[in-house]
Formats: structure tokens, C-alpha cells, sequence
């Protein structure tokens, strides 16, 4: 389990909004739904089992897969898509613009198929958000 320790900013019914310290990790992170970076704490909206209240400190958790899940999501997704378009622009170059530089076909394609799965991934990452199990978790009440 990954594991990080704030101060509840807000609850709004089984939910609760937790700021924690922002850490080099958090550049990257796939949980762009669930969480809103400010300055130099994050807030991280995630489910109150725990019941705390406002201004307490509390332990929230993160299961390693959906850490794991969304990593890839985020990152390998887009990487394969845009080797793809760039092999494909590469062939389509070659082999249907004879008279164009495929280098630059490629290119098109291959950043073209990047964008597209980046909407993709903003598309999935909306439909995940609501999901309960793949939200953190306020574990405990620390102080």
C-alpha cells in the first residue's frame, strides 16, 4: 500500500478532502481525477471509513495496483501509440507519398496517434474517477 499522512480540509458525505505534502512523485501521477496540486500540498479526495472531521490528521492509503494500473495508463499508452503512428506514418510515407520526405509523414503520425491517445487516456481517466475501489482510502484517525 502506498501511503501518505494529511490534514482533512473538507468532508462531503462519505468523501473527504485530505492535503498532503507534495513530493517529486506527484509531477507524473495518474491521479489527476482524484487529486489538485496547490503550490506546494496537494489535495487528495478520497473515502472518509474512517469518519474523520475537518482539521484532523489522517493516514490514506492507495492500493500498489491502481498506482500500478494508472502508471501505465498514463505513460505506456501514449508511448506505444506514438511509435505505432510514427511506424505507420513511416510506411504510409514510403509507400502512398512518393513525392513527400516520409520522415515527415512519420512525424505527423506519429504525433498525431500521441494526441489521440491522450484524449484517450483524459476519457478514461473521467469514467475512473467515480469508481470507489480504485479511490484512496482514509485509513485512520493519527491526531
Amino acid at each position: 500500500m502506498i501511503e501518505e499522512v494529511g490534514i482533512v480540509t473538507k468532508v462531503e458525505g462519505m468523501n473527504a478532502r485530505v492535503a498532503v505534502e507534495k513530493k517529486a512523485a506527484c509531477d507524473g501521477c495518474t491521479a489527476s481525477g482524484t487529486c489538485e496540486t496547490k503550490g506546494e500540498k496537494m489535495e487528495i479526495e478520497a473515502l472518509n471509513i474512517a469518519r474523520a472531521k475537518e482539521g484532523q490528521t489522517v493516514r490514506i492509503s492507495i492500493k500498489p495496483q491502481t498506482y500500478l494500473r494508472g502508471s501505465m495508463l498514463v505513460y505506456g499508452l501514449p508511448l506505444v501509440f506514438f511509435i505505432a503512428g510514427a511506424i505507420s506514418g513511416k510506411y504510409a510515407g514510403e509507400e502512398y507519398f512518393k513525392d513527400t520526405n516520409s520522415d515527415i509523414i512519420a512525424a505527423i503520425g506519429g504525433f498525431g496517434s500521441l494526441i489521440l491517445s491522450l484524449f484517450g487516456v483524459k476519457i478514461w481517466a473521467k469514467k475512473t474517477e467515480s469508481k470507489t475501489e480504485d479511490k484512496p482510502v482514509i485509513e485512520e484517525i493519527v491526531r
